[in-house]
């Protein structure tokens, strides 16, 4: 058995299932230690409109026992009223390393990375969102948010991280070819959990000493990354685990 099982999903769009949810407490009841994420984009607004009273995906993700999800570009939202809307519902962290913001924009509702320690390790996770809005943009006259570029965001912080963890796991909404991106310019993440291209990765792409690994879209697949060994010289696999009866799917 591993050490640690981390078990994710990524771009649900609101579309978990009765059967998916089943599917991912019954696998998290049986993985021992676990962890369970997301990349982002689980909430189904787009990205100028909100639900005033929340986005009831999260409150669904939160009865799951979700441990961390990035902020996704569907979780985002250029005014401080409909940031605080899209992501009250979570009881669990949204993360997002790379968002800056005006004095008390952001607020306790978003982190740059959190460590929570399970498994016999200590374990960094951050988050990185693909930017909507950069300082160039005219939006960002009315916003009081930008982002900065997320790799950039993350050679700054992911040493402070590497210093204290075993493990450091990046939750990022930024796309497959900006992720082997990241693994490639920036040293010390052991695993990347990625979403927003709606990619399916039947296993783990390896980068250097950096696993990059996604479960598609819209609640068709959780992941199941198992790692064990000691800090330094980790073992990391993944497979994808279907959440949908053979034949039904959306999109």
């Amino acid at each position: 058995m591993p050490n640690l099982t981390i078990l994710h999903t990524g771009d649900l769009h609101g579309g978990l299932s009765a059967e998916g949810t089943e599917r991912i407490q019954c696998e998290k009841a049986f993985a021992g230690d676990c962890l369970l994420f997301d990349a982002g984009d689980a909430v189904s607004s787009g990205n100028i409109y909100y639900r005033p009273g929340g986005e009831p995906a999260l409150t669904l993700m939160s009865d799951l026992g979700y441990d961390a999800i990035a902020l996704g570009n569907r979780e985002f939202h250029f005014l401080k009223p409909g940031l605080e809307s899209k992501v009250k519902l979570a009881r669990f962290p949204v993360l997002c390393a790379n968002l800056r913001g005006t004095e008390d924009a952001i607020g306790p509702s978003i982190a740059p990375s959190i460590s929570i320690s399970i498994g016999g390790y200590e374990v960094a996770v951050l988050g990185l969102t693909v930017p909507m809005i950069t300082k160039r943009m005219l939006v960002s006259k009315v916003s009081p948010y930008w982002f900065e570029d997320p790799i950039g965001a993350a050679q700054g912080l992911v040493p402070h991280l590497r210093d204290e963890a075993d493990l450091v796991v990046a939750l990022t909404h930024i796309g497959l070819k900006s992720d082997v991106a990241l693994a490639g310019q920036v040293s010390g993440i052991d695993l990347i959990v990625g979403g927003h291209t709606h990619t399916q990765l039947q296993e783990p792409i390896r980068i250097g000493d950096t696993s990059i690994v996604h479960a598609g879209w819209w609640a068709r697949y959780l992941g199941a990354v198992e790692i064990s060994g000691s800090p330094g010289r980790l073992q990391i696999s993944g497979r994808l685990l279907p959440l949908q009866p053979r034949g039904r799917s959306k999109g």
